[in-house]
């Protein structure tokens, strides 16, 4: 049941989007010239740089490269330092966008949906700084975009708001994508140091730039000894898997996970072929050279092929898949214009990352960053993603979503969205809090205060779904053609203040470690989660029952009960994959065993494998 948008549903939802984005744009302050300001020439280590001034004030320095192109003989390598450049560095536009299919949801928006878009050349980064400083150090908030680790780009999001309101220098970086940034084969490793060996390119990436920001955020502003990462979905699947990274040792001080998961992949899965002993997934890097050698000619079908790779060198392969374009293993992926194609990440390699489950190694006791920790999701999460699922919607005129059966549609989103949270913050908080005493902090976000369009109460169908408290946080109402119809003139003033808020709170947490009251002491004070009393701050406007604490946190126990519990499911099958749900997204606190054990075995005529089926 972890749903995707097909690129018919995403064309739908565009052209809705279209006609009524610019009600979400009407306040957007005017974005200043492209032109280089005197006034923001730095001289960091890495070389001058000049900016431009900042939509909401301060300075901008967009686009500036923190490690070597991992392009030719750098392809499925360690991100490399680059030295410093000569000269001045105009640091005025964004970079290019790793590659990735075009899409409305977070991704590149300057091109068709589904076509292909960006560059191997793109480890950037942007910096934004406040107005006003005065040889200050400020905190640094270290942005990590979501769209699954398939998709996103920092031309998505605007730090300056965030950067002059809460008094930070906001840092959003660029990182590998899909199988550009998680690959791993054998002959990849054939004389390679561990990182390079690790398949962990894009969670290197990161590692890198957090590197470049220790190295040289103290020219723009910035403290290096007070970083804060945070990211929402990927973004915050990748905050957690940096938690639990050797590598990043000492390069951050605080960590945000907004919507986040809690995957990985042993080496197995990513690598062998699917008829295995020990099987490898569908597009394990096995299976991806097979289809690679088949599609150069090389060998007319899959036992020809692995003939073939069997009789390479391994200095062959390597040469091989690098020397193959970014437009052959697309195709290879059979993604077809999909953003969200399947390819295994985040690698329990043993290097960057543990050799075992994330979920496990984010466990007191276990090598884990001990640093203040905020980790939330959303009210309805899950709702963006049902919405445009043709088994639960078709669109109205072809434009706007209709469920087909609202209490189906309903059920299945809330209980999909108590999942991720379960997995998300609940089981997470609960098994870090004994190490993290009075510094691990959870948030719930309920904002669903969208408008009626035509008779489609958006309120219902989309609430508080899943990103729309990014725009709160970075201030700004404006990310991405998909945010745009949300908001108009009707909610404008409850959601500037509750932005304004979590602006403070967030801001407040990179300052001190500790939400508190919010930078200007004027909020509901924001209680920490503790062994035995999990408390979170719920996010929502006075209409909707304003700033406040509430209790309680799920287990997979909790959940298999209520399904169980719950008359409204009309079939057994439909109980089953609501059972199957929880051990897809929490395999390791929900295994197979449990699924057949639920209800004294109410699933045994729905085998496991057959639930986790799109269908």
């Amino acid at each position: 049941m972890k749903s995707k948008l097909t690129p018919e549903h995403r064309l739908a939802c565009a052209l809705m989007l279209v006609g009524l984005v610019l009600t979400g744009c009407r306040s957007q302050p005017e974005a200043p010239p492209l032109d280089a300001i005197a006034g923001s020439m730095r001289h960091p280590p890495a070389g001058s740089v000049v900016g431009n001034a900042a939509r909401y004030g301060g300075y901008q320095w967009r686009g500036i490269p923190y490690a070597v192109p991992p392009t030719g003989e750098r392809r499925f390598r360690a991100p490399a330092r680059l030295p410093r450049w000569a000269g001045t560095y105009e640091a005025l536009d964004f970079g290019a966008p790793c590659p990735q299919y075009a899409s409305p949801w977070g991704g590149v928006t300057d091109a068709p949906e589904g076509r292909l878009a960006g560059s191997e050349d793109c480890l950037f980064l942007d910096v934004y700084a406040p107005d006003g400083l005065a040889g200050e150090q400020l905190p640094v908030m270290f942005w990590i975009h979501g769209g699954g680790n398939y998709t996103g780009t920092t031309a998505f999001y605007d730090g300056s708001r965030l950067a002059n309101e809460g008094r930070v220098i906001v840092v959003s970086v660029q990182y590998r994508l899909g199988f550009l940034g998680w690959f791993r084969h054998a002959a990849l490793r054939e004389g390679a140091s561990p990182a390079d060996a690790s398949g962990n390119f894009g969670l290197l990436d990161l590692i890198r730039a957090l590197e470049w920001v220790e190295e040289n955020i103290s020219d723009f502003g910035g403290d290096p000894e007070n970083v804060t990462i945070f990211g929402e979905s990927a973004g915050g699947w990748n905050v957690l898997s940096l938690l639990a990274s050797p590598l990043a040792e000492g390069l951050f001080h605080r960590a945000i996970g907004q919507s986040s998961v809690v995957w990985s992949t042993p080496p197995a899965r990513a690598e062998n072929y699917v008829d295995d002993s020990d099987p490898g997934e569908a597009t394990s890097s096995g299976e991806i050279l097979l289809r690679l050698l088949i599609a150069d000619g090389l060998a007319v079908d899959r036992e020809g092929a692995m003939q073939l790779a069997r009789a390479m060198e391994p200095v062959a392969i390597a040469r091989f898949l690098r020397e193959r374009s970014v437009e052959e293993f697309f195709e290879v992926y059979d993604a077809n214009g999909e953003s969200d194609y399947e390819a295994p990440r985040i690698f329990e390699d043993g290097h960057v990352l543990p050799a075992l489950p994330l979920p496990h190694a984010l466990q007191a006791g276990r090598a884990f960053h001990r640093v203040p920790l905020m980790l939330g999701t959303n009210k309805d999460e899950e709702k963006l993603f049902l919405l445009f699922d043709e088994r639960y919607s078709r669109t109205w005129f072809g434009l706007l979503p209709q469920v087909r059966d609202r209490e189906r549609f309903l059920r299945d989103t809330e209980t999909i969205t108590r999942i991720w949270r379960m997995m998300a913050v609940d089981e997470l908080a609960n098994g870090l809090a004994p190490a993290l005493p009075g510094e691990l902090f959870a948030y719930r976000f309920d904002w669903d205060e969208e408008p009626s369009i035509l008779g489609v109460d958006l309120a219902e169908l989309l609430g508080a779904a899943h990103g729309l408290e990014i725009p709160f946080v970075f201030g700004h109402w404006f990310v991405g053609p998909q945010t745009g119809f949300v908001f108009d003139d009707g909610n404008l003033a409850g959601r500037e203040t509750l932005s304004r808020a979590m602006i403070s709170y967030w801001s407040e947490f990179a300052r001190s470690g500790h939400p508190g009251r919010g930078r200007d002491r004027d909020l509901p004070q924001w209680v920490a989660w503790a062994p035995g009393a999990p408390q979170f701050a719920v996010f929502d406007t006075e209409a909707g029952g304003g700033i406040r604490m509430e209790r309680g946190a799920r287990t997979p126990a909790d959940i298999e009960r209520e399904i169980l519990e719950d008359p409204s499911y009309i079939s057994p099958e439909r109980r089953c994959r609501a059972l199957a749900a929880i051990h897809d997204w929490t395999p390791h606190r929900y295994p197979a065993e449990a699924y057949a054990r639920a209800g004294r075995g109410v699933c045994r005529e729905h085998p496991l494998d057959a639930m986790l089926g799109d269908s």
